[in-house]
């Protein structure tokens, strides 16, 4: 699966997924299941880079001490709001507004959409931000900041 950036506004961010066919209602189901789960982490806080504490602490994790109020001092990192995904053919999108979560959100559905790739269905690539002049979008219904 290939990866590529255009225009990225994380307020009004358009996501598109290129299948290697035309997937199947069951490789639909997977996919939507990735997206609800990221967005569900997302608008929970889970993509907060300010606190890795467990990241950050390397191999050993046997009896490490985790500051929570270091976790409490941390800005908040919430995800706004995610669009329902849209298919055309070999094409999908979806809108979403990223809020104040952290760019490790876009890590991490990237990890996640790679192993789908190599084991559910096949991803030819992955579109973050800007627009396909072949499938023209209106401004989203749910767009916060313009």
């Amino acid at each position: 699966m290939e990866v590529r950036f255009r225009e990225f506004d994380p307020f009004n961010c358009w996501l598109w997924l290129r299948f290697e066919d035309q997937p199947s209602q069951g490789e639909l189901n997977y996919v939507n299941g990735v997206f609800d789960s990221w967005y569900v982490i997302g608008r929970l806080g889970g993509f907060n880079a300010e606190n890795l504490q467990v990241h950050e602490e390397g191999d050993d994790l046997s009896w490490r001490s985790y500051d929570n109020e270091k976790a409490q001092g941390a800005m908040p990192a919430l995800m706004h709001n995610l669009g329902n995904f849209e298919y055309e053919g070999e094409w999908a999108r979806c809108w979403v507004d990223f809020g104040t979560s952290d760019p490790l959100s876009l890590d991490i559905l990237i990890n996640s959409l790679q192993q789908l790739d190599r084991d559910v269905v096949r991803l030819e690539e992955l579109i973050i931000g800007g627009f396909n002049d072949n499938w023209p979008v209106d401004e989203h219904q749910d767009i916060i900041f313009n």
